[in-house]
């Protein structure tokens, strides 16, 4: 990398994550004809401080010349991993094997180590990067959507922005409309609350299958398999759920709630799980384990994306429509469209602290099951007990006292929130979760 080679592509070291110095860091070149390697060996091309850098491999990495383009008048450049022990990333993902690099790209040198970011073209620079003035301006840097649109829709979180001003247009085109608005509405909430559990887990599910998830649920408590629930809980065992003006203790109501609410509905909300893990079963990989339940983290999404189910047909098909009822007997139908509002909200997104916490929690120890397959019936026997007594001890403490109920809430997210951490440590494929690798992400 010597001589009058002219210098066209770069790699640009990025300061480590939080770090505080503003010191510009090393530019380094790259050759059109010669690979360049990165690694703790004294040998590479660009060398990292052991002491530093641990976690990289003597030679970790390597940019090779790619050729030119179809026009053949720009050359391009790839990465390749050297069977690194921690990994290559290029934009967050991990590399297998060699892929060509686009302007803007990011290379990882295993998880949370050093960053580089491949520039190209650099106008000002020529034969060597000494001449690379700090204060030259590339087109990337006049119109950042050249080199950062491929970054867009991973750090900068397009998707979900682009959904929420489609819902937001959607909600302006219905309003009039309470039923269409309430339904966005409640639908645009349970997506935020899901997408928060989501980054927790950091695993990644094909968007279709937990939406189909959720669809299953709501299908479940409109088919004739909910009666046979209600006969078994509340009527066979002691799960009645007490009539309006009906005065018990509150130890006899938590009795009723554990059977009648915690049991019934954790075990209806887990089906969709448990059918997931059926079908996972019987696919091959890579489908098995997109679909199926394999570990904790599977559980976690799937079990929480049916309680997004049994929330919104719950709270759109019985609790909302019951309250704009009976106070439209005794206000008039704007008060009661009001107050139908006003119940929705908190109710989608306290689900974070109800349903998807009891449901979530459960679909751990189902993925668990899976994980720890001698020890299934004890793991499955906790977890479904624990999930049932969270959620009848919501429902109990309602009737006693706000601050109570607050109480209950956080702890039952916060059992919810152990549990993906857990998950996350017991993660076969914890290398390729991308909540553990947040910080080196930005």
């Amino acid at each position: 990398m010597t001589g009058n080679a002219t210098y066209r592509g770069f790699l640009r070291q990025l300061n480590p994550p939080g770090s505080k110095s503003n010191q510009p860091q090393p530019l380094y070149p790259l050759s059109e004809t010669q690979e360049v390697t990165l690694g703790r060996d004294p040998s590479c091309e660009i060398v990292l401080d052991s002491n530093q850098y641990g976690g990289v491999s003597r030679k970790h990495a390597t940019i090779r010349p790619f050729g030119t383009t179809k026009a053949g008048d720009v050359p391009t450049w790839q990465v390749c991993d050297l069977n690194s022990a921690n990994g290559t990333y290029v934009n967050g993902q991990r590399l297998l094997g060699c892929r060509r690099l686009q302007a803007g790209d990011r290379i990882t040198l295993g998880i949370n180590g050093p960053e580089f970011i491949f520039e190209y073209p650099l106008p000002n620079v020529s034969k060597s990067p000494s001449s690379y003035h700090p204060d030259s301006v590339t087109l990337t840097q006049l119109f950042p959507i050249l080199s950062t649109g491929r970054d867009l829709k991973r750090k900068a979180y397009l998707v979900p922005a682009a959904i929420a001003i489609i819902f937001v247009v959607s909600m302006f085109a219905s309003i009039g409309n309470s039923a269409a608005f309430n339904m966005l509405l409640a639908a645009y909430l349970s997506g935020i609350a899901y997408y928060f559990i989501y980054q927790l887990c950091g695993q990644r599910k094909p968007w279709w299958w937990l939406v189909t998830c959720a669809i299953i649920t709501a299908l479940i408590l409109i088919s004739p398999l909910l009666s046979g629930f209600v006969l078994v809980f509340r009527q066979i065992l002691p799960g009645k759920i007490p009539g309006e003006n009906e005065q018990i203790s509150f130890a006899l109501l938590l009795v009723r709630m554990f059977f009648g609410a915690g049991l019934m509905e954790e075990l209806l909300k887990a089906l969709p799980v448990l059918l997931a893990f059926v079908i996972g079963y019987f696919l091959r990989s890579p489908w098995r384990e997109r679909l199926g339940v394999w570990e904790p983290l599977d559980g976690i999404l799937l079990g929480t994306a049916s309680a997004v189910g049994f929330t919104l047909l719950e709270t759109l098909g019985q609790y909302v429509p019951d309250i704009i009822q009976n106070v439209t007997l005794q206000a008039g139908k704007d008060m009661a469209e009001l107050v139908g509002l006003q119940l929705l909200i908190p109710r989608i997104l306290g689900s974070v602290a109800g349903h998807m916490a009891y449901s979530g929690y459960l679909g751990y120890f189902i993925g668990l099951s899976v994980l720890k397959s001698r020890k299934r019936w004890l793991i499955l026997t906790v977890g479904y007990l624990t999930a049932a007594s969270l959620h009848a001890l919501w429902n109990a403490t309602g009737t006693v006292s706000f601050l109570l109920l607050a109480f209950v809430g956080i702890l039952s997210y916060a059992f919810l929130a152990a549990a993906i951490l857990k998950a996350r440590a017991l993660s076969p494929t914890r290398a390729q979760n991308f909540a553990t690798r947040i910080s080196g992400s930005f």
